[in-house]
């Protein structure tokens, strides 16, 4: 880079300096001939002044050497071939003629009908005196002006290098695996907006490949729901056990398909607790950029999911009560994100709670907020708070039943709380925004309220009068 900054600084100083080089040589030209036209003049003065021959001759004298006169008729002793001062005589503008090392003026000077003619010569040593020092002070200046760019070029240039350089870096660590690389923008304002791309495109590969483990765990998560049921049901048919007693062909084939029926669904639950604990398996479908947006009506997704849940909890004779599912209870939420949030959190009563535990299913509404809660009968959790982190569980398993009902709330602008049910069991709740709930006033207290009421004398606050009745 620094050859081509010095090669196009260069050019340009050329570009410049020959055409000035060229005009103060030329100024040097013509200063000599003035001074040439000077001595001149002075000679031709005395001769149309009549002046004598002494006279005459005191002024070629005085005019310096190179300065001849030519009386009338005359050629001797002149630079110039005999018919060119015989022309110049025979006009009436100087004239100037080059000659071997030089230049030769010829004025005509008429007296009386009669024309002499006063020759002036310049060298070319007066003609180009000054010239060779201007020539070498111009490239000077030119020598010191590619110099100065090849430095300041330098000095711009190894930032921008090394911008680029840390950035390629950057981008093959990111190429490579590694998707904590960062880099500080820095260099010229183009690569520095190119620094801040590059970071926020490693932010969204990070939150990208976090949200898809995460999808992928919480879709093998919903797999829970339809393998409890199976579970259970196996678990409710007869004894699978061949080798205890004599048995008919039939009963025998039956048994063995119950066994079968079994280990398929251990294997099974297996395969999914595997899926969900790695992560690490590709997405088989592409995921949408946004997620899915409306409102859905929280009591109708209740009772759509307790029609497949009460089935269930009657096989295994539990108790439960769904109360506030009567009213259109809009929030805004996705419905499939509620369903499997709500899934979610019975699934996790009806496989870590023993049969026959009760549980409780509540919806309510009150000052903009829609609380969801399901209670049980069951031995509660000891550890809420660790509970209620992704990936933490105390019974075995992947831990994410509550975190998928955590992220649906917060998706709708609440949270998720556990604590101790009234029933002695665990309480989940639920809190989502309520959709058709009035915009919330401002309040009146503060610098907003103040500002309001300074805006608004009528509104100012009096102040109180005492009574006689105080």
């Amino acid at each position: 880079m620094a050859c081509v900054t010095a090669a196009t600084t260069a050019v340009a100083t050329l570009a410049f300096l020959v055409p000035l080089g060229w005009e103060l040589r030329t100024n040097h030209r013509d200063g000599a001939m003035a001074e040439a036209e000077r001595r001149s003049a002075a000679v031709a003065g005395a001769v149309a002044a009549g002046a004598g021959r002494k006279g005459v001759d005191a002024a070629v004298k005085a005019a310096g050497g190179g300065v001849v006169l030519h009386a009338p008729g005359t050629t001797q002793n002149s630079r110039v071939p005999a018919e060119d001062l015989v022309a110049a005589g025979r006009g009436t503008a100087p004239t100037e003629i080059e000659v071997d090392g030089g230049v030769v003026r010829l004025q005509p000077v008429t007296v009386g009908g009669k024309t002499s003619v006063v020759e002036a010569f310049v060298s070319d040593t007066e003609l180009a005196e000054g010239t060779a020092r201007d020539w070498w002070i111009l490239l000077g200046i030119m020598l010191g002006l590619i110099i100065g760019a090849v430095i300041v070029v330098d000095r711009l240039a190894r930032g921008a290098v090394a911008s680029v350089r840390n950035l390629v870096h950057a981008a093959m660590a990111v190429g490579g695996g590694d998707l904590g690389v960062r880099i500080h923008p820095s260099g010229p304002r183009e690569l520095a907006e190119a620094g801040y791309a590059f970071n926020r495109m490693a932010d969204r590969l990070v939150t990208s490949r976090t949200s898809e483990r995460e999808l992928v765990a919480d879709l093998s998560h919903r797999l829970r729901t339809p393998l409890t049921v199976l579970r259970l049901d196996a678990e409710a048919l007869d004894p699978d056990d061949t080798h205890i007693g004599e048995f008919s062909a039939a009963e025998l084939d039956r048994r063995r398909g119950i066994r079968r029926i079994r280990q398929a669904i251990v294997t099974l639950e297996g395969e999914v607790d595997q899926l969900i604990n790695t992560t690490r398996a590709a997405v088989a479908a592409q995921v949408a950029d946004a997620p899915e947006e409306g409102l859905s009506d929280a009591a109708e997704v209740v009772r759509d999911r307790m029609v497949f849940w009460s089935a269930l909890a009657g096989d295994q004779n539990r108790q439960y009560r769904v109360v506030g599912a009567q009213l259109r209870i809009p929030v805004p939420v996705a419905r499939a994100e509620l369903a499997a949030a709500l899934d979610a959190v019975l699934g996790n009563v009806f496989r870590y709670t023993p049969q026959g535990t009760a549980f409780e299913v509540s919806l309510s509404r009150r000052d903009g907020w829609v609380a969801l809660r399901i209670d049980d009968a069951g031995p509660g959790i000891d550890d809420p708070e660790k509970a209620m982190q992704r990936g933490q569980s105390e019974q075995g398993s992947t831990g994410l039943g509550l975190d998928i009902a955590r992220r649906a709330a917060q998706a709708a602008g609440g949270s998720v709380s556990l604590a101790r049910a009234a029933m002695g069991g665990a309480s989940v709740v639920m809190l989502l925004a309520d959709a058709e709930a009035p915009p919330k006033q401002a309040s009146r207290f503060g610098l907003v309220g103040r500002l309001a009421r300074e805006r608004d004398p009528g509104k100012r606050k009096r102040p109180l009068q005492r009574t006689d009745d105080a």
